[in-house]
């Protein structure tokens, strides 16, 4: 390959940060300053380097934590070191929005302004800052909708002890206020400390609620920076029945007892296991699916921060069922408590022997790589995850060849969110029937609610039920369940029960359990017309009905928002065509569900009548 780089050299601060990364460069191949007689006579290091690529994104990382963008040369110099095209990399860079390729300040501010928090205020909070002369960049959803608005302040800069490839400083400022924001912005350390986990569970420390919560009961209660604190309350339990059934009793398990992806998809998980194991290609790997983008969810954050020990456990658990000896944790780069706890967590495992070469002195070998994301909401879709691992744009693949057949690295691979994931470890320690009857989901309760959060409720409770627990308002509007890929219910259809079949037949759709309580301040086409921005950014481009239909979706609901009468009708028209072949021909699921909230809001709500 004919590598052609410019001339624009990277900054002391861009090398140190890359070198902190992959390691001193071993030859001028590699972007050593000089050149040996060896060099000469030779080229090497080049196969080594390029079976490195999957380190592009966390060089590119690396480079914008540093410094806060990543310059002309520190790509360069990050091409170098991992032979890489430097067009490859600059539409890396370029793909996700947390990362920047122009010069910005080191300190930038990101103001949530997605559902969530729009309903609860972020058009006056922006104002506000735009007079007080606070500078910010809008955001979609940060994952902090219990405590909308919300904000995230990130500071590049040397790492400082303890060290961390996070950047310098993340600071969550949630509830926020205009005046918060503004001395945050002037002083970073200024920021209360974040509210603990446990504050986004409000069923925690009710005793009528603690036998129920499978997988909330351990959040409040355990420290999730102590893997002892983990293992005393029942952590390592489910690990040790695994290695006791075996890999195949293990599937069976899982199988029985019925569980499905809690992601959207809700494909049986045993069944995904079982393909995997059976594949007679190698390696296998295990994917958590940490990026939960879908406006409204944050479920899988509460579990991270707060019992990150049962997510090492369950992705060893998975590890071990399929046969593989790697995982992969791909976590929002919005996150930076999750990741920190996570990171602490596995490293912690690792000395512990809970990873490693012999886990738990069963002689199976299994460990875990922590990636962050960058900010692309179609990095949710499992193929483009397995690209962004990867070291290319998150652009989806085609299928077949499915995940299972050709996933990470084109090798078999089980793919499966948090929430899936700490679902085996009940299963593992009560059993598949004892599982089956009491089984639970977790919702994401965000809006106008009086107790926002994530509940825990068995599945086939109502959505009334649940309003109930979090406090309704007293002129509800609509409900948004799933999401902008999910649909609107009305006041009126309450008793939908929270089954991914009870939500099917009422024509709307659990999604990954978001719930967006609206009151009758809301103005709703506002609300689609943020949904409608939304896919239009999110997506990737790679086809061309979502590239182009997301943005007619977005103009047409612009033009009914001014027109009445037979030329608003004549746009609803389109859009229903429009949407039609969004859902018809796109690529993946983001531009197949693009239109689902905006025709259920049309059809059920009566919006534009």
């Amino acid at each position: 390959m004919d590598l052609r780089f410019g001339d624009a050299k990277p900054s002391d601060e861009e090398r140190e940060a890359v070198d902190a990364l992959l390691g001193p460069p071993e030859s001028a191949w590699e972007g050593a300053d000089d050149r040996s007689a060896e060099d000469l006579r030779w080229a090497r290091g080049g196969r080594e380097a390029r079976e490195r690529r999957d380190l592009l994104l966390p060089g590119l990382h690396a480079l914008n934590d540093r410094v806060g963008w990543i310059s002309e040369g520190g790509l360069a110099y990050l091409c170098r070191r991992l032979t890489v095209p430097p067009a490859e990399a600059y539409g890396v860079a370029t793909f996700y929005s947390m990362l920047a390729v122009r010069p910005r300040p080191a300190q930038v501010l990101h103001v949530c302004t997605d559902l969530a928090c729009a309903a609860r205020g972020s058009a006056a909070l922006t104002s506000g800052l735009e007079a007080e002369g606070v500078a910010f960049e809008p955001s979609p959803c940060l994952g902090l909708c219990e405590r909308a608005p919300a904000a995230l302040l990130v500071r590049a800069g040397a790492p400082t002890p303890p060290a961390s490839p996070h950047a310098r400083l993340a600071r969550v400022v949630a509830p926020a206020t205009v005046g918060e924001l503004a001395e945050v912005a002037r002083d970073p350390e200024s920021a209360a400390p974040e509210a603990p986990a446990v504050t986004a569970v409000p069923q925690a420390g009710q005793d009528e609620w603690r036998s129920p919560l499978p997988l909330l009961a351990r959040v409040g209660v355990v420290d999730p920076s102590s893997v002892d604190d983990y293992r005393a309350h029942g952590g390592y339990v489910a690990l040790r029945r695994a290695f006791a059934l075996g890999p195949a009793g293990v599937i069976r398990e899982v199988t029985e007892a019925g569980l499905v992806g809690r992601g959207g998809a809700a494909f049986p998980t045993g069944r995904k296991w079982q393909a995997t194991a059976s594949q007679a290609d190698g390696p296998h790997y295990v994917v958590c699916n940490a990026d939960e983008s879908e406006p409204g969810t944050f479920k899988d954050r509460v579990v991270m921060e707060g019992d990150p020990y049962a997510l090492v456990e369950a992705m060893t658990v998975a590890g071990y069922a399929v046969g593989a000896h790697r995982g992969y944790l791909y976590i929002r780069g919005e996150y930076p408590r999750a990741y920190e706890r996570l990171a602490q967590a596995i490293t912690e495992a690792r000395a512990r022997g809970l990873l490693g070469d012999d886990v738990l002195g069963s002689g199976f070998a299994f460990d875990i790589e922590i990636r962050r994301g960058a900010g692309a909401y179609i990095c949710g879709e499992e193929t483009a995850l397995f690209n962004s691992i990867e070291g290319y744009r998150g652009e989806p693949r085609s299928k077949p060849p499915f995940p299972v057949e050709k996933g990470l690295f084109g090798k078999p691979t089980a793919a499966n969110n948090v929430e899936t994931l700490v679902n085996v470890l009940p299963i593992l320690t009560r059993g598949a029937e004892a599982f089956r009857a009491d089984e639970t989901k977790l919702f994401c309760v965000s809006g106008h609610v009086t107790r926002p959060g994530v509940y825990e409720l068995p599945f086939g409770a109502t959505l009334r039920e649940l309003l109930d627990l979090a406090g309704p308002p007293e002129a509800l509007s609509a409900v948004l369940l799933g999401g902008a890929a999910g649909g609107f219910v009305r006041p009126d259809e309450l008793d939908i029960p929270l089954t991914f079949e009870g939500t099917r037949a009422a024509g709307t759709t659990l999604g990954s359990g978001v719930v967006l309580v609206l009151d009758e301040s809301v103005d709703l086409p506002r609300i689609l017309l943020r949904i409608a921005e939304f896919f239009r950014d999110e997506s990737c481009g790679q086809c061309v009905p979502c590239r182009v239909g997301t943005v007619r979706q977005e103009e047409a609901l612009h033009r009914i928002r001014e027109r009445t009468g037979a030329a608003a009708a004549a746009d609803i028209a389109l859009l229903r065509e429009v949407g039609q072949t969004l859902r018809d021909a796109s690529i993946c699921g983001l531009g197949q569900t693009a239109w689902n909230a905006v025709e259920s809001a049309i059809d059920r709500l009566g919006v534009y009548r």
